[in-house]
C-alpha cells in the first residue's frame, strides 16, 4: 500500500476509473451480443437498431481513451457485414 498522500490519492482515483472503465467495456459487449443475437435471429429492423447503439458506444469509448479507434472501426466493419448479411 502507498504510503505518501499523493500516492494514496493516485490509487484511489486509479480505482474508481478502472471500475467506470470496466463498466463501459461490459455495456459495450453486451450491446455486441445483442447485435449478433438479432443476426441470429434474423430480425433485421432489431439488428439495425441494436448496431446503431453499438456504433455510438464504439465511438463514445474512443473518445474516452477506452478504446483504440482502429478497434473500433474494426468492430463496426465485423457488425455491419453481419447486418447486411440477413436476407
Amino acid at each position: 500500500m502507498a504510503n505518501m498522500k499523493q500516492q494514496i490519492k493516485r490509487y484511489k482515483n486509479d480505482n474508481k476509473k478502472r471500475a467506470i472503465n470496466n463498466s463501459y467495456k461490459s455495456a459495450l459487449k453486451t450491446a455486441i451480443k445483442n447485435v449478433r443475437a438479432a443476426v441470429e435471429a434474423g430480425d433485421k429492423e432489431a439488428a439495425i437498431a441494436a448496431y446503431n447503439v453499438v456504433a455510438s458506444k464504439l465511438d463514445a469509448s474512443v473518445s474516452k481513451g477506452i478504446h483504440h479507434k482502429n478497434y473500433a472501426s474494426r468492430q463496426k466493419s465485423r457488425l455491419a457485414k453481419l447486418v447486411n448479411s440477413i436476407a
